[in-house]
């Protein structure tokens, strides 16, 4: 009879567990304490539990160093979920780089709103080829940081090396009279630290997640330098191998709204970043004034009429600004 009972209660749990849970892997390449963490990777974690579908993050490079390769190694398998910068394989990204062009996002409107605009209309969909995108976002407006100059006006950049992530960025160095280094975020402390560059554009947000401010003596704010964009992308096949369920979750899990967490977290991370600048020494954050504003707008804002129509992409740009 205690067989029999034992039998019976087996038969019930096969009966009311879940089938295994697939495990999907998320790679990137940066500290597990950067804003990344509680940007994404805990909210997307966290929103899929409750369906058995499992997130494994390799942070720092563990599924293979270079930033650069990050669309290559989810394209391949190495990885099932990958967080990148379109602006290091800038060739692949024309729309979705849209963000980083001077004045390109209308005044209220994230980042993230441009670029689902994009997405969601059927304009960049080639850019991520075998992949689905679970958010598009970008960083807080980009500032300078310099490693022993203050800039205030365009001439205060001239000759001065300052590294740039995208193509689109290094255009905008070169208008300012600048020279261009283009060098993954990870190498930018020591290049700075040894004056292989003068200086970086880049979102606020660095400054904390790469220690930049161990290694700076001024930051420049107000220069229109558009907003660096962000992807995190799942393998498509992976997404559709899943069972229904998990899949669902996946996607209920990510999209606009997680986009917009993770922007709104950019945010508030590179406004931390600049208070505790402020606090160590005022005259380290310089912010321009309204005509100081005016004599770089005057060199930087017709360079993103001039690139959008280089590119042909006048309709898909009014589309992702909301018509404006």
């Amino acid at each position: 009879m205690k067989n029999l009972k034992r039998v019976v209660l087996a038969a019930a749990l096969l009966v009311v567990a879940p089938a295994s849970a697939e495990t999907l892997k998320l790679a990137h390449f940066v500290a597990p304490t950067h804003t990344l963490t509680e940007a994404i990777v805990t909210p997307l974690t966290e929103g899929i539990a409750p369906s058995g579908l499992v997130i494994e993050t390799y942070p720092a490079g563990k599924l293979g160093a270079g930033p650069a390769d990050q669309y290559v190694r989810v394209v391949q398998g190495v990885a099932d979920i990958v967080w990148g910068l379109p602006g290091y394989t800038s060739s692949q990204f024309p729309l979705a780089m849209l963000t980083e062009l001077p004045g390109a996002q209308p005044d209220g409107m994230t980042g993230a709103d441009f670029l689902w605009n994009g997405y969601d209309a059927g304009l960049l969909e080639r850019e991520f080829p075998r992949t689905e995108p679970l958010a598009l976002w970008t960083a807080e407006p980009a500032v300078l940081i310099l490693r022993d100059h203050e800039v205030r006006e365009p001439q205060d950049l001239r000759g001065l090396k300052i590294r740039v992530s995208s193509s689109i960025t290094g255009e905008i160095v070169q208008a300012l009279g600048a020279i261009p280094v283009q060098m993954a975020a990870t190498d930018v402390y020591n290049a700075m630290q040894t004056g292989l560059v003068d200086g970086v554009i880049t979102g606020s947000s660095a400054i904390s997640d790469f220690r930049f401010d161990e290694v700076l003596s001024h930051v420049t704010l107000g220069i229109p330098l558009g907003n660096q964009s962000f992807y995190v992308v799942a393998n498509a096949a992976r997404v559709g191998s899943l069972p229904d369920s998990e899949r669902e979750a996946l996607r209920a899990a990510s999209g606009r709204e997680l986009s917009r967490h993770a922007e709104a977290a950019w945010n508030a991370k590179g406004e931390s970043a600049i208070a505790a600048l402020r606090e160590r020494d005022q005259g380290i954050v310089t912010e321009l004034t309204p005509d100081e504003m005016s004599a770089f707008e005057a060199i930087l804002l017709p360079l993103t009429q001039e690139k959008v129509a280089e590119l042909g992409a006048e309709e898909a740009f009014a589309t992702m600004r909301g018509g404006q």
